[in-house]
């Protein structure tokens, strides 16, 4: 089953007007190879695709000589590098054959951010269009498939415990989705880190994860996190930003505006894909016997809206939201100067705003969100 990725239409829009390089950010597996490779087949120029692995192009790829560079891609209309990261000063060059050579269209692929963004970032400002790839959204799914909002609500059960990795949607057999996603925590997550970053004590970041796993959608506490692990606190901020940096995990802070009442110190964690998550902490038992469910449909829910925002360009800022007093909302976006916040519940029956948000933000917009609406909220047709 291949599904057509909603950011397809926007990478060829800007590969056929835009003389800058392109850039997609995503983690491994989620599908960045067979995007670009799609994209590839009605592409009418002569393409140039190498693995960076493939160590006869990295040394003139990262060459910083211009000769040796055209000499790599002359007669070419298009250079696909894929898992950039891995080419020494892959920024300098890019930059190297960008100016030099503005007719050539650049798209490079990579799987983290911890080398590919100083790499590319700093040469080439105002040089590139950067994309981020997630798994498979619920959007994607039901464009392809044709499902109506019901349709969708079907297959969130088998969302919630085995995500929406590409891979994973293939495979119809349970057992098997187990397999691949804990060969995907235990080999393919944590390369990039452990190659490219120096990670002293490796299974302190295993140890991390899982940790992160149990909490999520918690208040997390990186004191309490150090303590439990016996690194200092410099240390877990340093794996969290790898982990962020890598696509695994990201964070939201609290939002406040009256710092005395609302709670700010402490953030919020949540996984890119559900499917990694359990398998962290080995639990791909069915809902119904599962204690975690709310804080499943609440990273499942943040998560899609986060999908389809990039995928349509809806910035905003976002923040859980909760005060001293123990009220709280699940979710906050402000955007265009309005806040919207938001309470997820997994039941259908419905809930009202906590007076203190009203009180304190009359001017703010409140919406339940659950099984009946939510295609609505990740569709961004209520925002």
């Amino acid at each position: 089953m291949h599904i057509k990725r909603l950011h397809q239409k926007n990478i060829a829009q800007d590969l056929a007007q835009s003389n800058k390089v392109l850039v997609i950010y995503g983690a491994r597996q989620v599908g960045k190879t067979t995007l670009v490779r799609e994209l590839m087949r009605n592409y009418s120029g002569k393409v140039l695709e190498i693995n960076a692995d493939n160590q006869p192009f990295l040394e003139a790829l990262s060459s910083r000589n211009l000769e040796q560079l055209k000499g790599l891609v002359q007669g070419y209309d298009l250079l696909f590098i894929d898992e950039a990261q891995r080419v020494p000063d892959i920024g300098i060059n890019l930059k190297l054959l960008h100016d030099q050579l503005p007719e050539l269209k650049i798209l490079v692929t990579g799987s983290s951010t911890l080398d590919l963004a100083n790499r590319v970032k700093e040469p080439l400002t105002g040089r590139t269009w950067t994309f981020q790839l997630y798994p498979i959204s619920a959007e994607e799914w039901a464009a392809h498939q044709g499902a109506n909002d019901a349709e969708v609500a079907l297959r969130l059960e088998e969302w919630l415990v085995y995500g929406l990795y590409p891979e994973v949607l293939n495979i119809g057999n349970h057992q098997k989705k187990q397999r691949y996603l804990q060969e995907l925590t235990q080999s393919y997550l944590y390369k990039d880190i452990l190659t490219l970053a120096n990670i002293r004590y490796p299974e302190k970041l295993r140890q991390l994860l899982k940790l992160l796993a149990w909490q999520t959608g918690n208040l997390v506490s990186i004191n309490e996190l150090a303590n439990t692990l016996q690194i200092n606190r410099d240390a877990v901020q340093h794996y969290l930003d790898l982990l962020e940096k890598s696509f695994v995990i990201f964070r939201l802070g609290g939002f406040s505006r009256n710092l005395r009442k609302e709670m700010t110190k402490m953030g919020k964690i949540y996984f890119y894909d559900l499917g990694v998550r359990n398998a962290l902490i080995e639990n791909f038992s069915s809902l119904s016997t599962r204690m975690d469910t709310g804080e499943l449909w609440e990273n499942f829910l943040i998560t899609e809206r986060l999908k389809t925002s990039a995928y349509h360009f809806h910035y905003a800022n976002r923040y859980f939201w909760r005060t001293q007093t123990g009220a709280e909302l699940d979710y906050v976006e402000d955007f265009g100067g309005q806040l919207h916040g938001y309470e997820f519940k997994w039941g259908t029956k419905p809930a009202n705003a906590p007076p203190a948000w009203t009180e304190t933000y009359p001017q703010a917009a409140f919406k339940c969100i659950d099984r009946n609406n939510f295609m609505a909220f990740v569709r961004l047709d209520q925002v």
